[in-house]
């Protein structure tokens, strides 16, 4: 049940890879392609090299259909993380790529790292989500399960105190059995999960308060953190607007259905939670002021942002980034940039998805002929 399986390398392809990114050539409609950049160790760019990227190049292993493949099945996301890589296609096939020292690519413990994507097989329907954290990684499926395999040091994979500390294959999380599972986002040894009833859930390490369940007090009244094996509601965002209710401490009910389209995203050591009425919330380290809260000192629990920077409307997706430059901002040099850059695809890209890892940067561009 648990295989993966490989194709073999079109490495032609990587031509017309360049010839797409220098001149916008589109396909029939329009054509959605992965590109990456930044550090190329054990193959987590997926272009089949260690060689690192200075700016977005595509991966060739999705530019043409693959063997057994009746159809086209491009890139509909990625998933960047801390040495690896996974790529989720439009039919909800889950592909992943670079190191797997602790079976973060869900193919097993034989292979030490991969230069090329890799199909990740044993989900029970269609894969709709992917996320990668530093050495663990989560599937979300039509149905609103919850798969997770990789490094389970922490409990990170919420698989329950006597899971092993290394999953190699996707694993069921049985304890959110009850519950559709609609967003996941990994950080370095924790993970967050919002329902579609709006609770929000996580689980995995507890330093540097990136739970969101504030302190715990021990009997000498020192304040101390745990490990959370299995997902837990977050309490201070129970029925916050855009975000379900819940009357028991131990097992979330949801008591009031309110509309909602929230956004989850975890940093190494620190949480964000975006609800539909635009509020940004956010919690755990705050080292360099990365919380957004004007200050530096760690968040234990939830705090909101308030900004007029978020009641901006999106109209078009650009993608810049800032930072130290090296192989990781994707403008071709290794000037640090201070301010945000806009990142070149090429003519006629557009982005629509983009994923930052440890050391490298993924982005799903798409071509059209409007």
């Amino acid at each position: 049940m648990w295989r993966a399986r490989r194709w073999p390398w079109p490495w032609r392809s990587q031509r017309r890879a360049a010839r797409m990114l220098s001149s916008g050539e589109p396909a029939a409609g329009r054509r959605r392609v992965a590109a990456l950049w930044g550090n190329g160790d054990y193959g987590r760019l997926g272009m089949g090299a260690l060689e690192s990227r200075w700016s977005p190049t595509a991966c060739p292993f999705f530019l043409t259909g693959r063997p057994g493949d009746d159809d086209d099945d491009p890139p509909a996301s990625l998933a960047c993380g801390g040495a690896h890589t996974l790529f989720l296609t439009e039919s909800g096939r889950v592909f992943a790529a670079g190191l797997n020292d602790f079976g973060q690519l869900g193919i097993g413990s034989s292979v030490t790292h991969s230069l090329e994507p890799i199909e990740v097989s044993g989900f029970d329907e269609k894969v709709v989500e992917v996320s990668a954290g530093n050495h663990h990684s989560c599937a979300v499926t039509a149905d609103g399960k919850l798969f997770a395999w990789g490094r389970n040091s922490s409990g990170q994979l919420g698989l329950g105190k006597r899971a092993g500390k290394v999953v190699s294959t996707p694993r069921k999380v049985d304890c959110l059995a009850d519950a559709r599972v609609k967003m996941v986002a990994l950080g370095s040894e924790h993970s967050i999960a919002t329902t579609e009833e709006g609770e929000v859930l996580s689980w995995g390490a507890a330093g540097a308060g990136r739970l969101g369940h504030g302190h715990k007090t021990s009997i000498l009244g020192f304040s101390i953190t745990t490990s959370e094996y299995t997902p837990r509601l977050i309490k201070k965002l129970d029925g916050v607007k855009g975000f379900g209710r819940s009357g028991d401490e131990l097992r979330p009910t949801v008591v009031e259905e309110v509309p909602f389209s929230e956004e989850v995203a975890c940093g190494g050591y620190h949480t964000c939670v975006v609800t539909d009425s635009g509020d940004l919330y956010s919690w755990g380290s705050n080292e360099n002021g990365c919380l957004g809260l004007g200050g530096t000192d760690m968040v234990r629990s939830p705090e909101v942002l308030k900004s007029s920077l978020f009641k901006f409307p999106v109209s078009k997706v650009e993608i810049f980034t800032r930072g130290a430059g090296e192989v990781l901002t994707g403008h071709g040099n290794d000037v640090d940039y201070f301010e945000p850059m806009m990142v070149e695809f090429g003519k006629n890209a557009r982005a629509v998805h983009v994923s930052c890892g440890f050391n490298h940067t993924g982005a799903i561009f798409e071509y059209s002929e409007n």
